[in-house]
């Protein structure tokens, strides 16, 4: 049996994050936001899922997530210059650190304050 979680983050614009996670490489695996009030996403095997909430705070963390990469500099590398440092909603990206735990990672916040750190075996 095959067992996997996805992400449930919120957004105060689902048409907006679409966007943004479209400038990442993700794609559109649902219906059109409006249709649903929901969007899925993916790129890979990742998935993550949005819910609106358009009273969403984006300068504090609204969820958070983890996703597992092959190669966690390499897609870095790929996203700095995709992901722009926005200062009216906290969006940024932040440079690999290699941990005690053995993970190399970076973290993207999004114009939602959702907090997608990426790692992968050092």
């Amino acid at each position: 049996m095959t067992e996997r979680a996805v992400p449930i983050l919120l957004s105060r614009d689902l048409r907006e994050t679409l966007e943004f996670y479209e400038r990442l490489g993700f794609e559109n695996r649902g219906a059109p936001p409006e249709e649903w009030q929901y969007l899925i996403i993916g790129r890979g095997e990742a998935e993550l899922h949005f819910t609106e909430s358009p009273d969403v705070d984006p300068f504090t963390t609204a969820s958070m997530c983890y996703l597992f990469v092959d190669d966690a500099r390499g897609l870095y590398e790929l996203w700095a210059g995709l992901v722009e440092p926005d200062p009216s909603t906290g969006s940024r990206i932040t440079a690999p650190v290699d941990t005690d735990y053995g993970m190399r990672e970076f973290a993207v916040v999004d114009r939602n304050g959702n907090l997608v750190r990426v790692g992968s075996a050092i």
